[in-house]
């Protein structure tokens, strides 16, 4: 199956978000960015709402067709609320601290483990996908298989800096043996952070069976000079000429 393009809107809602109103409405950015091409809806709300707020989750829930995928850390009980709540097709867990600006590593599989299973396991009950944010490190690749969870997701921001100094074939090839162990282990393949138009393409066509790009901070400053549509069609394409 050619790879998914999931668009985060978080930084929509923080533009929103800078002035109060409705303007730029979220809602309608995601119901736009489908229209547009987009496979996927994501949003990562964080306790402190900066950005996609609980209430915006439960707007656009209803409203979008495409596939919905919400991410957040499951330590955080508002989070489980509300996923539990807005029952979207995916929910990917992250280990950010409640502050925290970015997401900027993934979880520790050893030692986090248990924890993991249980919240996997809640979701999953619920009918909902799992995935779960791991660096590109073959421990913590072959511990988050024994999780129970469907997929995980490629923490990529090493990869996007080692592409930008130039160092495209040193970058990749971690990821190119994780998800290989990954796919082996039987689970399913996404990836996100920092990927771009410049770098997208390259990693698209290394990383076999990838099901899924998250892709948010780029994009949305892409579309300040390009617009949206054509946007959202230009990551799109870089996906397709790497099939």
């Amino acid at each position: 199956m050619p790879t998914r393009l999931s668009v985060n809107i978080n930084k929509i809602a923080t533009l929103r978000n800078a002035r109060g109103g409705n303007n730029p409405n979220v809602v309608k950015a995601a119901v736009d960015a489908q229209l547009f091409g987009a496979e996927g809806i994501t949003v990562h709300p964080r306790p402190d709402e900066r950005h996609i707020t609980y209430k915006d989750v439960m707007d656009i829930k209803p409203i979008i067709t495409t596939e919905f995928n919400i991410e957040g850390n499951p330590s955080e009980k508002k989070f489980v609320d509300i996923v539990l709540a807005a029952i979207p097709n995916q929910v990917t867990l992250v280990p950010d601290a409640s502050q925290q600006l970015t997401s900027d590593h993934g979880w520790d599989t050893i030692q986090h483990k248990d924890f993991l299973i249980e919240m996997i396991g809640t979701f999953k009950k619920a009918g909902i996908r799992v995935s779960i944010f791991v660096d590109p490190d073959l421990k913590m690749v072959e511990a988050a298989a024994k999780t129970n969870t469907d997929r995980i997701e490629l923490y990529t921001e090493s990869y996007a800096c080692m592409f930008a100094a130039g160092h495209q074939e040193k970058a990749i090839q971690p990821y190119i043996a994780a998800a290989a162990l990954a796919h082996k282990l039987g689970l399913g393949i996404n990836a996100g952070h920092d990927l771009n138009l410049h770098n997208l393409r390259y990693f698209k066509q290394h990383i076999k069976h990838l099901d899924e790009v998250s892709i948010g901070h780029a994009l949305i400053c892409d579309s300040l000079y390009l617009g949206i549509e054509n946007t959202i069609q230009l990551y799109k394409r870089q996906l397709q000429i790497a099939e």
